[in-house]
C-alpha cells in the first residue's frame, strides 16, 4: 500500500499543515525539512501531481515556446531557464513552434489543456493573438528578445537597435563605407531593431542608406549562405558586412569561404553570437555577443516571482533590457 502524508506525519512526529507546507514550496523550518525527506525515503513516498494541481491549481510546471529548438540562442536560454526553474521545483513543457505562427497558436493551446502554471514565449506571432486567450487566465507570460505592442506582460530583452549601432560603428571607425548588412526576417522584431541600429549608424555617419546593401535572411545557415552570395553580386564595392544572428553568420562564413574571398583582406565581418565558432574561425571573428545567461536568469526571475505573488490586475508589466557586448576578432580591417 503506498505511504500518505499521514504516515509521513507519523513517521517524524511533525503536523499535517507542516507536512502539506513543505509539499506545496511553503516555508518549513530546516531541520523539520530534513525530517520529512528522510521520511520520504525511508517510506518510498511518492507525490501525486495530477491530485495536487487538481486541488491548489498549481502544476508546478512553465511552457516554453521558442521558434526553433535548433537555434543557439534559444537553446542556451532554455538551458538556463530550466536550471533555475528545476532549482525551485517547477519543470518545463518545450514546444518548438518552427517559426510557424499556425503551430505556435496550437503550442499555446496545448499548454493551456496542461493547464502550466505560466508560459514563457519568445513569439513570432508578432501581434500576440496567440497568448491572448491564456493571458485571460491571470497566470504570468514572460516574453524574450521580442516584445508584442497591446500585449501587456513581463518581457526581457536586448537592446538589439545599439547591439547593431555598435557593430556597425567598428566598420565606420575603420573606414568602412560599402557596409551591407544581412538582416532577419522583416515581421520580427529583434530583425526590425538591428536593422534601424544600422541605419542610425549610417545616417549619424553622412552616409547614404543603400537599398542594395540590406538583404532579409530567414535566421538559418543556408539563409547566411545565400544571402551573402547575394550581396557579393550586388555589390563588388563592399567592403564590410554585419550579419545579424548566429546561424546566419555561418552561412555567412561558409558562402565567403566558397567564393575564395579573403577575410579581413577583400571583406570585414562583424558576426553575432557563439564566441567558440567565432574562435574557431580564421581570422578569429569578431562577434556582438548577447548575455544569453543574464537573459535566461532574469527570465526565470520575474516569472518565480509572478508566481509567489500571485494575481494581481494592477501589478505593471516588468520590463528588463539588457545589453550586448562587441568580443573583437580579426576579422575587420582598415581600410
Amino acid at each position: 500500500m503506498a505511504a500518505t502524508m499521514k504516515d509521513i506525519a507519523n513517521r517524524t512526529g511533525l503536523g499535517l499543515a507542516t507536512i502539506s507546507s513543505y509539499f506545496n514550496g511553503g516555508n518549513v523550518r530546516e531541520k523539520n525539512r530534513i525530517k520529512i525527506e528522510e521520511a520520504i525515503e525511508e517510506l518510498h513516498y511518492e507525490v501525486n501531481e495530477v491530485a495536487r494541481g487538481l486541488k491548489t491549481n498549481a502544476t508546478k510546471t512553465i511552457g516554453v515556446v521558442i521558434p526553433e529548438l535548433n537555434n543557439t540562442f534559444c537553446a542556451e536560454i532554455i538551458t538556463g531557464m530550466e536550471d533555475v526553474l528545476r532549482s525551485h521545483g517547477y519543470a518545463t513543457i518545450v514546444c518548438d513552434c518552427r517559426t510557424d505562427r499556425k503551430l505556435e497558436r496550437e503550442a499555446v493551446e496545448f499548454l493551456t489543456r496542461k493547464r502550466v502554471d505560466g508560459i514563457i514565449n519568445m513569439p513570432v506571432d508578432g501581434e500576440g493573438n496567440h497568448l491572448k486567450k491564456f493571458r485571460k487566465t491571470g497566470k504570468p507570460v514572460v516574453l524574450i528578445d521580442r516584445s508584442i505592442q497591446g500585449l501587456v506582460c513581463d518581457s526581457v530583452l536586448v537592446d538589439n537597435q545599439k547591439a547593431a549601432e555598435d557593430a556597425v560603428n567598428i566598420f565606420l571607425e575603420k573606414g568602412h563605407r560599402s557596409i551591407g548588412i544581412i538582416g532577419g526576417p522583416e515581421d520580427i522584431f529583434t530583425a526590425q531593431e538591428r536593422l534601424k541600429g544600422y541605419c542610425k549608424a549610417l545616417e549619424h555617419a553622412g552616409i547614404p542608406i543603400r537599398d542594395s546593401l540590406i538583404s532579409h535572411g530567414d535566421y538559418t545557415i543556408q539563409g547566411g549562405v545565400r544571402e551573402l552570395e547575394k550581396l557579393v553580386r550586388d555589390n563588388p564595392d563592399m567592403t564590410a558586412v554585419f550579419v545579424t544572428n548566429y546561424e546566419m553568420t555561418m552561412g555567412a562564413i561558409i558562402g565567403i569561404n566558397e567564393l575564395g574571398i579573403s577575410i579581413p583582406e577583400q571583406l570585414s565581418v562583424i558576426g553575432f553570437d557563439n564566441l567558440q565558432f567565432a574562435r574557431a574561425c580564421n581570422p578569429k571573428l569578431t562577434v556582438v555577443s548577447q548575455p544569453t545567461e543574464e537573459i535566461a536568469h532574469k527570465v526565470a526571475g520575474i516569472i518565480l516571482n509572478r508566481l509567489e505573488q500571485g494575481k494581481d490586475e494592477n501589478q505593471e508589466p516588468v520590463c528588463e533590457k539588457l545589453f550586448t557586448e562587441v568580443i573583437n576578432g580579426k576579422s575587420v580591417t582598415a581600410l
